[in-house]
């Protein structure tokens, strides 16, 4: 006989965080048509290394203008990619990153098309784009969650992971998979995949804002009933 243990509590603590959050930020809901295709948001992943979101955006929204197809600017040199990739923090990574990742979809799919992953278990597609090129789980999860797959998988950044880090969720030295692995299994079963997404970019507003990489403001942050490091200061 197995016996029943009962919820974990820090699924219980995520509840109270996404309330606190939401009654000091508002709601930050994603709409449906600013959901871009999956081969978009791995692009601006691949891409986005160390820059800010309004860049890739426009980065990956050029180089789709531009060559009309990522297949054709999977041919384009590195040189000619890192010229048009200059809004980046690191552009010459980022264009052999990006065209290694491309001719690695076209190697094995004929081509840029991952419409196939839509018929794998979310686990399963994560592990396959984890696979390709410069793509490691915060890519995956988001090409999961905040494209038109809209499955259930937390995006995970540098914020996010710092926060749930010093609240004492995840372990202090955890990266970027294992707080991942450990945010799963305790996410309140009733959230969707929107308020997976919600909650992310709340998340990311409160390491913007207080919880800051250098050191906390723990005065005043919605999460600090909540969490270890704001208990401590108080």
């Amino acid at each position: 006989m197995q016996l029943d243990l009962g919820s974990d509590p820090r699924t219980e603590t995520l509840r109270r965080l996404q309330a606190g959050l939401t009654a000091s930020f508002g709601r930050i809901i994603r709409p449906d048509n600013k959901r871009r295709d999956p081969v978009w948001v791995l692009v601006h992943g691949v891409i986005g290394a160390q820059t800010k979101t309004a860049a890739s955006n426009a980065s990956t929204d050029a180089l789709l203008a531009e060559y009309r197809s990522w297949e054709a600017a999977a041919k384009v040199d590195e040189a000619e990619l890192e010229a048009r990739l200059q809004r980046q923090t690191f552009p010459s990574v980022a264009a052999k990153r990006l065209k290694q990742c491309l001719n690695a979809i076209i190697e094995e799919r004929g081509s840029v098309d991952l419409r196939h992953l839509s018929n794998l278990p979310t686990e399963e597609a994560m592990a396959w784009l984890e696979t390709l090129p410069g793509v490691a789980r915060k890519n995956s999860a988001g090409v999961m969650n905040a494209s038109t797959f809209n499955r259930k998988a937390m995006v995970i950044d540098g914020h996010h992971r710092r926060i749930m880090q010093r609240m004492g969720i995840v372990p202090a030295k955890a990266d970027t998979a294992r707080t991942y692995d450990a945010l799963m299994p305790i996410v309140p079963p009733e959230w969707s995949a929107e308020d997976m997404d919600e909650h992310h970019l709340l998340l990311k507003k409160l390491g913007q804002t207080h919880c800051r990489p250098r050191k906390a403001a723990c005065d005043g942050c919605p999460a600090r009933d909540n969490c270890d490091t704001g208990r401590a200061q108080a």
